[in-house]
This record gives structure tokens, C-alpha cells and sequence, in this order.
């Protein structure tokens, strides 16, 4: 699967409007759909339960205020990074190098395709970090780059302090690169991701494997 280079947002900036069954979804792809076109300073429930398709009142059924719902909204992205990065690192083979360069472009693949929602989990504090959901969603994501990590190294990471330094060298990297596409600080790669995206950015990940391996 090939990383997306546009940013947009997923779902439209419409959402689908609610008519019936689960109220709790259709609020949250409105929060999405409202959080991509306005941002967080200009998220509100009003706007969302308008973009919904319900009464001003209907998302206190589910969300007490609009923390609770942007809360709820940076766990469900969690969850949907861990499941992309779960996804690449499944269709990557048995390399542990590959394994754990699948789960970085996981990583960026979601952030290029949810710009708004990735920097909502990452550089808001407007979800309640302490919330149980949210801290398991991310715990899940970030998981999986810890056990690539692992992998390749042929230990527990935290079980050392190399083993530390190296997941915080993968998570910098990943994150970084991540960061810097999404705001479009990198446009002297543009040539190369244009003609060959995946291949250009698998390679700047593989500079993060040298030294893992044994440790």
C-alpha cells in the first residue's frame, strides 16, 4: 500500500448525516469531519451535532463536553494507527529490518492521511490524557513499533538502557519524519517522493537499523 502524499482528512469534511442506530459513531466521524475543517480552536459540540445531522443536545448522551469528545476521538485514532502499523508490519515478511521500517511507514501513512486527527493525539491538550481508553489506544499503537524494535534487536527493549535508546532513536525519527511531511517542511524531497514515495521514505526509516541489530 502506498503512502498517501495529500493531506486530507478521512472522512470528507462532510460527515454522513445520522439517521438511526449508533448515535456515539455518527458523532465521532462529525467530530472528525469538524476537526479537519476547523481545527481545534474552532471545534465545538454545536458544530459537530449540526455536521451530525441531530439536536444541539444529543451528543450529551455520549460525551459530557467537548473534551470528552475530542478524547474519545484521539483514542479511536490511536486505534486506527495501531491497526495500519499492525497491518504494514503483517504484510512485511519475517525480516525484523523490514518489520520495523513497515511499522514507521504505518506511522506515517496515518499521519499523512489525518493531518488534523494526528496532531489532535499528538500535540493537543485537549483530550484528558488520563482517561482510561485513550492511554490503552495509544499504549496499543505505540506497542508495535516497541516490539519491531525488540525484533530486530533480539531483546526486551526496555530491559536495557540500549534498548531504551533505541526506541527512542525509532520513535524520534518515525514521529519526526511524520511531523515534518505534514507540514510541509520537507519540500526538498518533493522530486523524490513524487517519483518513488515508499522506496524514498523506506530508506530514510532504514537509517534507523544499523546499530539494533544484537543489540
Amino acid at each position: 500500500m502506498e503512502t498517501r502524499s495529500k493531506k486530507a482528512d478521512s472522512p470528507p469534511v462532510r460527515a454522513t448525516r445520522y439517521h438511526h442506530g449508533d448515535l456515539r459513531k455518527a458523532l465521532l466521524a462529525a467530530a472528525e469531519a469538524e476537526l479537519a475543517e476547523k481545527g481545534v480552536e474552532g471545534f465545538t459540540l454545536r458544530g459537530v451535532a449540526k455536521r451530525a445531522g441531530v439536536s444541539h443536545a444529543a451528543p450529551a448522551h455520549h460525551f459530557k463536553d467537548t473534551r470528552a469528545l475530542l478524547t474519545a476521538l484521539a483514542a479511536e485514532g490511536f486505534a486506527r494507527l495501531g491497526a495500519l502499523s499492525a497491518e504494514r508490519v503483517g504484510n512485511a515478511g519475517t525480516d525484523p529490518k523490514d518489520r520495523l521500517i513497515a511499522s514507521g511507514l504505518g506511522y506515517i501513512e496515518f499521519a499523512s492521511a489525518n493531518p488534523a486527527l494526528f496532531k489532535l493525539m499528538f500535540g493537543s491538550d485537549r483530550p484528558v490524557a488520563a482517561d482510561e481508553a485513550l492511554h490503552e489506544k495509544a499504549s496499543g499503537a505505540f506497542t508495535i513499533l516497541i516490539e519491531a524494535v525488540g525484533d530486530l534487536t533480539g531483546a526486551p527493549p526496555f530491559d536495557s538502557e540500549a534498548g531504551i535508546r533505541h526506541v527512542a532513536a525509532a520513535w524520534a525519527i518515525v514521529h519526526g519524519l511524520a511531523h515534518l511531511l505534514i507540514a510541509d517542511k520537507m519540500s526538498f524531497l518533493e522530486p523524490m517522493l513524487e517519483r518513488d514515495r515508499e522506496a524514498v521514505l523506506a530508506g530514510i526509516l532504514e537509517r534507523i537499523t544499523p546499530d539494533m541489530r544484537n543489540g
